[in-house]
């Protein structure tokens, strides 16, 4: 096969971010769905922030230093929720059908990997609670940078850990903005588009867009 590698974002992509909140939502209360969004737009412009001002702190502190600020904006929640959805993030549920894509691809002989803001620990236990840890060969976490994606070095870790061109590996995102980074990089990437989201950075567009990963086990 042409592709050597096949390499997936992991919050959004692979797990569902808003399945900590979607099981306490009862708890939670009406402004559940807007409390979840905040909560991981908060957690992504941490990151960037941080990587603009060489501050780096792993993502586990930028998901609580988020979540602090959702609850803040938030008064509807109680706040005693704090630890429930923070254990909840360590188990988040996968994609339906991620587990079939990802032994697809295996069988097809493709490498397998995660390349992921997630710090190691949180990487881990989603991986074995999701049970991928059978089928993923590589998790990579920009831990090793000390930078969030869209740094370049970021996306360098699985070229210089496989010694491959760019051009042989299929980068998976749901965030448009990872695909931009990816792309400008060298990937081949595939914009999984669960949303419906209009486009956007078209000077970085990807290779195909999709509304979910399913398609990919036939190795498109």
């Amino acid at each position: 096969m042409s592709l050597a590698a096949y390499v997936f974002d992991a919050y959004g992509t692979l797990f569902d971010v808003h399945a900590a909140v979607r099981r306490h939502a009862e708890a939670i209360g009406p402004d559940g769905q807007a409390f979840s969004e905040l909560w991981r737009a908060k957690q992504l412009e941490y990151s960037w922030v941080r990587s603009l001002m060489g501050a780096y702190v792993d993502f586990w502190q930028l998901t609580e230093q988020s979540l602090d600020y959702a609850f803040a904006r938030f008064p509807s929640a109680d706040p005693k929720l704090k630890k429930r959805l923070l254990d909840a993030y360590w188990t988040l549920d996968c994609y339906p059908e991620v587990p079939a894509v990802l032994r697809g691809l295996k069988e097809r002989g493709a490498r397998i990997a995660i390349l992921s803001n997630g710090s190691p620990a949180m990487l881990a236990s989603a991986v074995k609670n999701a049970a991928l840890d059978i089928v993923i060969d590589n998790v990579f976490s920009v831990d090793a940078v000390t930078a969030f994606k869209t740094a370049p070095a970021v996306y360098d870790l699985v070229t210089t850990q496989y010694r491959l061109y760019p051009h042989a590996v299929s980068f998976q995102s749901s965030n448009r903005w990872d695909i931009a980074g990816a792309t400008k990089f060298g990937f081949r990437t595939v914009w999984i588009n669960r949303s419906d989201m209009p486009d956007e950075y078209r000077d970085y567009g990807p290779a195909l867009i999709l509304p979910s990963l399913e398609s990919l086990q036939f190795g498109i």
